[in-house]
């Protein structure tokens, strides 16, 4: 199989989490299918998730400029056919992906579209009577794509280690071979993910008490302002918000001992490099099916309570008996987890 001519077109916009677990079953779909070619198409921005994936190439999704609009996608449609795929994995389905999928269909190209499950979810999330049971992952769904389109796939739901190489401005930083290495991505898109700011900062304090090496990734001028904060208040503190593009942070993710993430993009990129990462649930729920793929149940770090998950993205607050369901976790709680990993 050329790979300027691929026979599998995937299809995932967004959001930088679940792009990423695309970019962990695309690493498991091609070491087995080796003869299929992909074409992966999302925003630029996530490109280094899939790089060194063979026989994969990626076509960058420009929603603001080039393929902004009707017309926009439709020139991304044809862009897109010159690549000549015999199938299509819409693995989003939205409206951009629908649009997309109608043309390649009335080319006569065979399509397969992700069922959500949104049934079970509203079943997880619905204020009363709810179905607390875990729902299929999602990287299953996706799977399931694939397989609809005639390429069975098995995933092992393991994490495999990728050690990149450090970039030389951080090099400096893993200078101490007795340091242990961990990353915290404190923050979130939607708020009602976020652990409290102050809580967290009592779990920084204890592993700067321990003399780990803590690296702060994510978010935006607001989040860096946070990190630089601790940056300048605790010794082994390093905010990594802004230093390093993507491609430099996974390789720095890929050399951490362990991640401390809320269910976020940083859970996905480390699963991505093959690192365990601990994980805070307060609104959502890992029965969802947004577990990082390869990482553990029992690492994830929540409070069992009836009102729990109020929501499937995040997006709305999980109000407990009058309080925050992230109120609900001590701190300790997350210390004591880490000090299970003997840190």
């Amino acid at each position: 199989m050329e790979q300027g001519n691929p026979r599998l077109l995937v299809l995932r916009f967004s959001a930088m989490g679940d792009v990423a677990m695309v970019a962990s079953v695309l690493r498991e779909f091609a070491s087995q299918h080796q003869g299929v070619g992909i074409i992966m198409v999302s925003r630029e921005v996530f490109k280094p998730f899939f790089a060194d994936i063979p026989g994969l190439l990626f076509h960058p999704f420009h929603p603001n400029h080039a393929h902004k609009g009707i017309k926009g996608l439709y020139k991304l449609f044809k862009e897109l056919l010159a690549y000549r795929p015999l199938v299509v994995a819409d693995l989003h389905y939205n409206i951009r992906s629908r649009v997309l999928s109608s043309l390649f269909r009335t080319n006569g190209i065979p399509i397969q579209q992700i069922d959500k499950g949104q049934k079970e979810k509203k079943e997880l999330t619905r204020p009363r009577n709810k179905i607390l049971k875990p729902l299929k992952p999602t990287v299953e769904r996706y799977a399931d794509v694939f397989r609809q389109l005639g390429y069975p796939i098995v995933l092992s739901h393991t994490l495999h280690r990728r050690r990149l190489p450090l970039p030389e401005t951080a090099k400096r930083l893993f200078a101490d071979d007795h340091a242990a290495k961990i990353g915290i991505a404190p923050f979130a898109q939607h708020l009602p993910k976020v652990y409290p700011l102050e809580r967290m900062e009592k779990v920084i304090e204890y592993l700067d008490r321990q003399c780990h090496a803590i690296f702060i990734f994510g978010g935006g001028e607001w989040e860096a302002q946070i990190a630089s904060a601790w940056q300048q208040k605790y010794e082994n503190v390093c905010s990594t918000i802004g230093q390093f593009s993507l491609q430099q942070e996974l390789a720095i993710i890929s050399n951490l001992d362990t991640m401390l993430s809320m269910d976020s993009a940083g859970m996905h990129m480390a699963s991505l490099m093959g690192v365990r990462a601990l994980s805070i649930w307060g609104a959502t729920h890992p029965y969802a099916g947004f577990l990082g793929y390869g990482q553990r149940l029992e690492d994830c770090i929540q409070v069992d309570h009836p009102a729990r998950p109020s929501s499937i993205y995040g997006n709305k607050p999980c109000i407990c008996n009058g309080k925050d369901s992230m109120e609900l976790i001590a701190p300790e709680m997350i210390i004591d987890k880490l000090r299970e990993l003997g840190l």
